[in-house]
């Protein structure tokens, strides 16, 4: 009761105010009968062969390789995190939109990607490069190897994301 004698209107409701998430993507093991589904575990197999490649090399410029390392390892979990989401139907739990939220996430790690596979390419291509200090070359044969697979996954996964990228657009802006 209020001091004039009336009562009190309820409180509102905090649901009434998000939108119901919006998403036309399927949830469970059906996403992974989808073309967006099967983008999606690319880009966590080749993501992961990346990472896997680097590893496996002596990094001769850190700068460079290192950042390579941090885009292929954040991209890896963000996806299966991303995946995990859908499998297990966390969709329908958090109100957002998840046509957005899957164009932001592909298109921002496509550049990012990108970007690694540019590094990646690029330390690739200093092979016969011959350090100053000693006649010592930059990447041993091995390495070079190593290499060139890494930045043909690289590749292979920035294609990836730029499809899963397209095909989000397309969903977002139905």
């Amino acid at each position: 009761m209020s001091a004039r004698g009336g009562s009190m209107p309820p409180p509102p409701n905090p649901t009434a105010y998000f939108p119901p998430p919006r998403i036309t993507l399927p949830v469970g093991l059906d996403i992974l009968r989808t073309y967006s589904g099967a983008f999606i575990c690319l880009e966590i197999l080749f993501g992961a062969l990346v990472w896997i490649l680097i590893a496996a090399t002596r990094v001769p410029l850190p700068l460079l390789q290192g950042w390579v390392m941090f885009v292929s390892v954040t991209a890896c979990f963000l996806s299966i995190l991303f995946l995990g989401v859908f499998l297990f139907s966390y969709t329908h739990r958090i109100a957002v939109d998840w046509n957005q939220v899957d164009f932001l996430f592909h298109a921002a790690t496509f550049v990012f990607y990108f970007g690694a596979f540019l590094l990646q390419a690029a330390t690739t291509s200093l092979h016969n490069y011959r350090l100053p200090s000693n006649v010592t070359m930059l990447l041993s044969d091995q390495e070079y190897n190593i290499s060139i697979a890494a930045s043909i996954f690289a590749f292979a996964t920035t294609i990836c994301y730029g499809c899963s990228t397209a095909l989000a657009l397309r969903r977002w802006k139905l």
